[in-house]
């Protein structure tokens, strides 16, 4: 056989090996396309945005707003370790039943500017906490927030903060 016959005899190979792999390839790329197209998608861009701004705005409208105490004389900070004082004496040290289960973390060197102190759960003291007193500003605004505030003693936690946050000691 000539050369020339030979070299297009591999070139027909290589191109055939080529062309079925393309072949392959295209079919592959298309049944992926095909599948894509199919597949469900969320709805993007702007009426997306805007679905989920009235959607927070409908969840953030259902809840009941944290009591908020203002005092008079006393910084975030000062207020909530008077908090902190109290409610680990009369809430913890005193082994109040409605509390048991829980044990107290503060948090008062806070970077935002409103220390706080969370009651957690002793079985899982990394989880998300139960209940929330914070301050912020000066005067300081307390809040307090957490499924405790709507249990059996969430009147009882609002009372005490709030003669705590005002000055008063004791249980």
């Amino acid at each position: 056989m000539p050369d020339g016959v030979l070299s297009q005899t591999r070139r027909r190979k290589v191109f055939c090996s080529n062309h079925h792999k393309l072949r392959a390839l295209r079919a592959t790329l298309t049944d992926l396309l095909e599948e894509r197209l199919m597949r469900p998608r969320l709805v993007t861009g702007f009426y997306s945005a805007a679905t989920l701004a009235v959607l927070g705005l409908i969840v953030t409208s259902c809840g009941t707003p944290a009591p908020t105490v203002t005092t008079d004389q006393h910084s975030a900070l000062s207020t909530m370790e008077r908090v902190m004082l109290n409610a680990n004496a009369c809430w913890f040290k005193s082994a109040d039943p409605a509390f048991a289960g829980y044990q107290l973390a503060p948090e008062l060197n806070s970077y935002t500017g409103r220390p706080r102190i969370l009651v957690v759960d002793k079985k899982h003291p990394t989880g998300r906490p139960s209940l929330v007193v914070q301050a912020e500003g000066n005067p300081a605004q307390l809040q307090a927030f957490g499924p405790m505030m709507s249990g059996a003693s969430g009147g009882r936690i609002t009372g005490d903060v709030n003669r705590w946050a005002a000055g008063t000691k004791g249980c």
